[in-house]
């Protein structure tokens, strides 16, 4: 693959890139202005709505400015990843990110873990099976991890392991590397459940195609290892939609691990996002909807270039469409 094709690939997905963040900027800017009330009224929270106080939280926030001023000033600050002030707390809504997002990202780099280490070698061993009882039986794990809601998983799992069994603790996020683990276990197997279904059937669906393949067929003839075809032959050539889903599910795992937060009583970004839209903190909302809306862009491009590892063919073709 020449640099040109290469450079011209990555100046487009970036260019994307900012665009769909520019987007997504206005479009969170706006939650100020859509949430019932005043604006004045929600930013000043529970304190008392003197006429002194009104016009001093008009000043910090700029709502004495022209509408697209607001959003501009507002985005400046972004840039340099300054949200304000939490309403409740006070404190610089870009501190509190940070505190929990390191929970956040490590629950999720768990389950994304779980998503693969699971699915992936079930999907190839059910496409190794196929038309079997095996393979049915896989498959019917599989609808029934895409069918169940994290929460309600969550709350099985607890009640079974962690009450009934005692096998894992109730709360808490533990101290030390296993320690951290065993705590997050239950979570990430309750958050990772839905995804692990998922990349299953891709993984299985992707696999059966290329088991057809003549090569496929060529290599068992001439004796080739049963584990070297898996993963030399089939694995590799089945990798796109894997990769495809994967960019897709680990952002759903960082954005969507609210409810198994909430239910595991977790102290991360999720949990933090429930505490901010019951208590109208608007700062903190915009925030953390930024946060995710950059992690999500973010991640399609890492999965981008991951698709140039692959095939490098994809940014040639891109280059001339």
């Amino acid at each position: 693959m020449s640099h040109p094709h290469f450079a011209r690939f990555i100046g487009r997905r970036l260019v994307a890139m900012a665009a769909v963040l520019v987007a997504m900027s206005f479009v969170i800017f706006l939650f100020l202005y859509l949430a019932p009330g005043s604006p004045e009224q929600i930013l000043l929270g529970p304190r008392e709505a003197t006429p002194e106080s009104v016009a001093a939280i008009r000043h910090e926030y700029h709502l004495d400015q022209p509408f697209l001023t607001q959003y501009f000033l507002w985005a400046k600050n972004a840039l340099r990843l300054d949200f304000g002030r939490s309403i409740i707390t006070h404190e610089s809504v870009s501190h509190e990110i940070v505190q929990r997002f390191r929970f956040s990202i490590q629950l999720a780099g768990l389950a994304f873990g779980f998503v693969l280490l699971v699915g992936v070698p079930l999907g190839l061993f059910a496409a190794s099976k196929r038309r079997t009882s095996v393979d049915r039986s896989i498959v019917a794990f599989s609808v029934a991890g895409i069918s169940a809601p994290a929460f309600a998983t969550g709350l099985l799992l607890l009640y079974l392991f962690a009450v009934k069994l005692a096998w894992f603790p109730v709360f808490g996020q533990g101290s030390g590397f296993f320690g951290r683990i065993w705590h997050l276990a239950l979570p990430a197997i309750a958050l990772g459940l839905t995804a692990m279904g998922l990349i299953l059937r891709l993984t299985r669906a992707g696999a059966a195609t290329v088991f057809d393949q003549d090569y496929v067929a060529f290599a068992r003839a001439r004796g080739v290892p049963r584990r070297r075809i898996l993963v030399a032959y089939v694995l590799r050539n089945a990798l796109i939609p894997i990769v495809t889903a994967s960019g897709l599910i680990l952002a759903y795992l960082i954005a969507g691990a609210v409810l198994v937060e909430t239910t595991f009583a977790l102290p991360g970004l999720g949990s933090l996002l429930v505490e901010a839209i019951t208590n109208k903190d608007i700062p903190v909302v915009q925030g953390l909807a930024m946060l995710i809306a950059l992690t999500v862009v973010f991640i399609n491009l890492v999965t981008d270039l991951v698709y140039l590892a692959i095939d490098p063919r994809i940014a040639f073709e891109a280059a001339h469409a």
